[in-house]
């Protein structure tokens, strides 16, 4: 059974009704468990429990004292290329935007990675448009291999690709996949897909799993929130998607992450407003859900949330982090994929995690 045939199971779920009709007392009797089921992850992301987030962040953090320790591990993005193929409405790097579009050759690369690695920095998360002809799975191999000089973990937020593509690039020095569904909702993500290879849902929607059979020791899942119009949907199915991908594949670190929308280039606004409570109440109820998954706050979300969400389930967070190509060491920013709203640099996060009695860590893991 794949994670398709998961999702169909609920397609006779009334989510609405459901999360109306939870109680405090409902919530109560969640917090009470030890683990807890699906539709008990979903009612900690009721309007119920929004109101007993107190009693949440304290088992989160609970948990993640047990699973993870005061640790915060830090990365950064490194920006390969902004050539897409793509018309995601949602999204700055849309071919129908008038942006400047450009790849970078080996000699920009190696100086976007000696400026990053002069921070200290051992994990990178490498990204690329939706331009399979452009970015090839072979420039994406040989930039990987190149990087795999300068850090310990590198992974790859990409275009989906097949197994035999994923095991390719784990050979060039890959370990980590990051790949959003953006929406589970299969007919809005139809329509916020109206053109371009990324319109595939069901090969997008499997491309964790082939990444995890293809040996990734990292796979990262996420939904963009506020595409749907009741954010809680694709919270709920991320979580089950991670749940899954954990089950059947106990080898692979599962890890989810919970963006929001950004201002980008482009008119397209998000069907909701999902509040800063109501990513904390998400984080809360992902942590009480999946004890063991990595959930990663980017720096889409500001300097002061961030930092206060450091002790309630959070294990990993980007630094010194610029969204466009070569941002690292140039200071055009017209090919950004999206704003920013916390631009600190890697110093300074440490310090804010250090203040929070956390420690920031560089470097969990060393390929053979």
């Amino acid at each position: 059974m794949g994670f398709s045939d998961l999702l169909s199971q609920y397609d006779s779920l009334d989510m609405a009704a459901y999360l109306a009709a939870v109680t405090p007392a409902d919530v109560e009797r969640v917090l009470a468990k030890h683990s807890i089921t699906p539709l008990d992850y979903l009612a900690l992301l009721s309007p119920a429990a929004e109101e007993m987030l107190e009693a949440m962040a304290q088992k989160a953090h609970g948990i993640t004292m047990r699973h993870f320790g005061k640790t915060i591990q830090l990365f950064t993005p490194l920006y390969l290329a902004n050539y897409c193929t793509n018309q995601c409405v949602y999204c700055g790097f849309n071919t129908a935007n008038r942006i400047s579009r450009t790849q970078l050759t080996e000699e920009e690369l190696r100086r976007e990675a000696e400026a990053i690695a002069a921070t200290g920095l051992k994990h990178l998360l490498i990204l690329t448009g939706d331009a399979p002809a452009k970015s090839t799975v072979e420039y994406i191999g040989n930039c990987s291999k190149i990087l795999s000089e300068y850090f310990s973990s590198v992974s790859i937020e990409v275009y989906a690709m097949t197994q035999e593509e994923y095991a390719y690039l784990i050979e060039r020095g890959v370990d980590g996949l990051t790949i959003y569904q953006e929406t589970y909702n299969e007919p809005l993500y139809m329509d916020l897909h109206p053109r371009g290879p990324k319109r595939d849902y069901h090969f997008r929607l499997d491309a964790p799993e082939r990444g995890c059979k293809a040996g990734m020791r990292t796979v990262n899942v996420g939904a963009l929130l506020g595409l749907e119009s009741v954010w809680q949907r694709d919270a709920f199915f991320t979580g089950l998607h991670a749940d899954y991908l954990q089950r059947k594949y106990p080898a692979t670190n599962i890890a989810i992450s919970p963006p929001r929308m950004r201002p980008h280039v482009g008119a397209y606004e998000p069907a909701s407003i999902v509040t800063d409570k109501n990513l904390v109440q998400l984080v809360l109820a992902q942590r009480i859900f999946l004890h063991n998954v990595g959930i990663t706050v980017s720096t889409r979300e500001s300097a002061e949330l961030r930092d206060n969400m450091i002790p309630l389930g959070v294990t990993k967070m980007s630094a010194g982090v610029t969204t466009a190509v070569g941002g690292h060491t140039a200071e055009d920013d017209s090919t950004a994929q999206f704003d920013i709203s916390d631009p600190r640099s890697v110093e300074e996060m440490c310090k804010a995690i250090e203040a929070k009695g956390f420690q920031p860590v560089f470097k969990d893991w060393e390929p053979f």
